[in-house]
């Protein structure tokens, strides 16, 4: 089987609130896949049914064919939330050790030590005086410690600096060339784009778009052509053409949005405009969410 993840026509209600409506989708094994949203989008709701801490109002969630409270399937998921809480008294290396012991199949200490790069500082320190970015090791280090084929991560870079974000998904990658499948979500969009193979987009409880980052962003076919002026040139004559969708004026440059961005700059030269600094600027990933947002809105 292919799938470590299937979601078949699943809706959660909450009294009268519907947090997730009708969403279907499924991820394979060895995928990195981000789960991405406004807040209020359903994101948290639907990490929490794959996990089986809640229960589909219909439809159904199978993890390696199994429901997500199967004994076997729990041995086989790794989670790290975005608050970590670890118990006083203890050691990291116990805490560690005591992990480790629940599952069949753990990671050694010393492969736990390398992927999240503990210290023996950090080992031998007690979990109330943890610092914060000693608490994200630590976190990361429960989430393997079973060794899982499923990694589920919840904003997992909060708090981190470059080079340990850096270290963080150099790691990801790596377990994913593995064959493990992981899951995070993030408010970091440009994390998104460079680490997750597909982008799983959620606003008003429906799954709006399920994609790579490259495919969302070319559903966008607005583009930009952006340059500074000489003087307070009027661009009355340029604005008048079809292909100028929007000009805006933002800081020092203007910005001219369009689906044709040859026939624009072909124009700034027609109309004479004394343009300097002509950039041409792809659709973002940010606009194409918020784009997707809007559509949603007005659909329902």
């Amino acid at each position: 089987m292919k799938e470590a993840i299937t979601v078949s026509n699943v809706t959660k209600h909450f009294h009268r609130k519907t947090a997730v409506n009708h969403i279907s989708f499924s991820i394979e094994k060895g995928e990195i896949a981000a789960i991405l949203g406004p807040n209020g989008a359903g994101k948290t709701t639907v990490i929490s049914m794959i996990l089986g801490l809640l229960k589909p109002s219909e439809g159904e969630i199978k993890l390696f064919n199994r429901v997500p409270d199967d004994q076997q399937v729990r041995e086989k998921i790794g989670v790290m939330l975005q608050e970590v809480s670890v118990m006083p008294g203890l050691k990291v290396d116990e805490i560690l050790e005591l992990f480790r012991s629940y599952y069949p199949n753990p990671l050694s200490m010393k492969e736990l030590v390398s992927l999240t790069a503990l210290t023996k500082e950090d080992l031998k320190t007690r979990a109330e005086k943890l610092s914060g970015g000693q608490k994200r090791r630590l976190s990361f280090a429960l989430a393997l410690a079973g060794n899982p084929e499923l990694l589920i991560l919840d904003e997992p870079t909060v708090g981190m600096d470059t080079s340990s974000r850096h270290r963080f998904w150099q790691t990801i990658h790596g377990l994913s060339d593995q064959g493990k499948t992981i899951i995070f979500s993030t408010h970091y969009l440009q994390e998104a784009d460079d680490a997750a193979q597909r982008i799983l987009f959620f606003t008003e409880g429906r799954l709006v778009a399920d994609d790579s980052p490259m495919q969302i962003r070319s559903r966008i076919q607005k583009q930009s052509v952006s340059f500074t002026l000489h003087s307070s040139e009027s661009l009355e004559r340029l604005s008048c053409h079809p292909e100028v969708e929007r000009v805006i004026h933002e800081h020092e440059r203007t910005i001219i949005q369009t689906s044709n961005t040859d026939k624009v700059l072909a124009l700034i030269f027609q109309e004479n405009i004394p343009a300097r600094d002509i950039r041409i600027e792809q659709a973002t990933l940010d606009e194409a969410f918020r784009q997707l947002a809007d559509g949603n809105r007005e659909a329902m």
